[in-house]
């Protein structure tokens, strides 16, 4: 009875051995969250003005997706970076894999359900003083990776925020709020962007949530 025991207990280590083995990473986040209270005196720091030059605004102005390593664009490495058990073939593009999109809680496993949000818009960038920068450092705006500016999200959610800032749209998961808030924040202190008064209190008001 001893015996049967033991090897049934075996087994079972086993077959959680497999489980743990096989399940794969979590989705990862982007780099460079602050904590709440960082996010706080971030924004506090930051320039409070109203958004100018919106009229004279071009998307082809900030130069993406741009090759990072080898055969992969940006995209293709927050792809990488944000799935888990993502698998690519010989041009980078991704084949399988799964996504979960914080915004909406929704999880995919086609990367064409998937698009990569600027978590601060190129449109609202541009607006909040990326109007007076070079291309050069559009372009490294539009594809960094070393911040919590790229995300991997759900496609038509993405297109449902569009180039709107915090006063005006917000992920419907309002559990999320908070690090939508640290994120949007870090991205605007770190690129020397200005906030208007209506963004800046919304943003004060998702941090409340923290």
């Amino acid at each position: 009875m001893r015996r049967v025991v033991s090897v049934l207990s075996a087994t079972l280590s086993a077959f959680a051995l497999a489980a743990i083995t096989t399940a794969g990473p979590a989705s990862a986040a982007p780099p460079g969250i602050p904590s709440a209270s960082t996010a706080a005196s971030r924004l506090a720091a930051l320039t409070v003005a109203a958004e100018s030059h919106a009229s004279t605004y071009n998307r082809d102005l900030f130069p993406h997706w741009i090759t990072i390593t080898g055969a992969c664009d940006t995209r293709e490495q927050v792809l990488k970076r944000d799935g888990s058990n993502v698998v690519t073939n010989s041009s980078c593009a991704a084949t399988s894999g799964r996504w979960h999109s914080p915004y909406d809680g929704a999880t995919w496993t086609a990367a064409s359900d998937v698009d990569i949000d600027h978590m601060v818009p190129l449109a609202e960038a541009w607006a909040s003083g990326a109007w007076n920068w070079s291309t050069s450092r559009r372009q490294s705006f539009a594809n960094d990776l070393n911040g919590p500016q790229l995300w991997a999200v759900t496609d038509n959610v993405n297109q449902s925020k569009g180039d709107q800032d915090p006063a005006q749209w917000k992920p419907p998961v309002t559990s999320f709020r908070c690090t939508y808030a640290r994120a949007w924040i870090q991205v605007k202190y770190t690129w020397g962007l200005t906030v208007d008064s209506a963004e800046k209190s919304a943003l004060n008001s998702m941090l409340g949530s923290c």
